[in-house]
């Protein structure tokens, strides 16, 4: 039995730490969501930040877009070409991918400054990008409603978990303690 845990020994670090940090932050945000009031409908501030600059974004192709206040449920109603196209609720936010995010970096952990730095910046490339797949999903559902399941549920989510993949490749090969290592060799 001791063989195999010095032979595993690094993926079992890996998911030790992994697990560990996805815990301790999904802990972490399932707090700051208790904040905020489901049953009357209350949406958690970040939600509110995403949905206003896709908003935003729109807005730079249709003077027509806006949110409001979703009075049934905790959500926020996207409107495009004065159509409601989305309802943004806390998934679409990317907090549970940053979360998955944040988790595999430290599992992969390299230097402090530069685990703290690809996590700051890719926290934002994630934002920026969800924020971003938010908008051309809304301007494909008003353009294709037929094909809202698969633009939702196939296409759209690839394109946020495509950006993480990238990030992750990224960080393992340039940066990571893994990095450095297979590249002394």
């Amino acid at each position: 039995m001791k063989e195999y845990i010095i032979q595993f020994k690094p993926f079992l670090v890996f998911l030790t730490k992994f697990l560990l940090s996805y815990l301790v932050l999904t802990l972490l945000y399932q707090s700051y969501l208790n904040q905020f009031d489901q049953k009357n409908f209350e949406v958690d501030k970040i939600t509110q930040i995403v949905a206003n600059q896709s908003q935003m974004l729109l807005s730079v192709f249709d003077d027509n877009s806006y949110t409001m206040p979703n009075l049934k449920e905790a959500s926020v109603k996207l409107f495009y070409h004065d159509k409601w196209v989305a309802r943004i609720i806390e998934g679409c936010n990317a907090v549970s991918v940053v979360i998955l995010f944040i988790s595999f970096v430290i599992a992969f952990t390299g230097k402090f400054k530069q685990t703290l730095t690809f996590i700051i910046i890719g926290t934002i490339i994630i934002h920026l990008f969800n924020v971003l797949r938010i908008a051309l999903l809304c301007m494909a559902i008003f353009h294709f409603p037929e094909y809202e399941h698969i633009l939702h549920g196939v296409i759209f989510p690839l394109f946020i978990y495509g950006i993480v993949f990238l990030l992750w490749v990224i960080w393992v090969n340039k940066y990571s303690s893994y990095a450095t290592k297979s590249i002394k060799k």
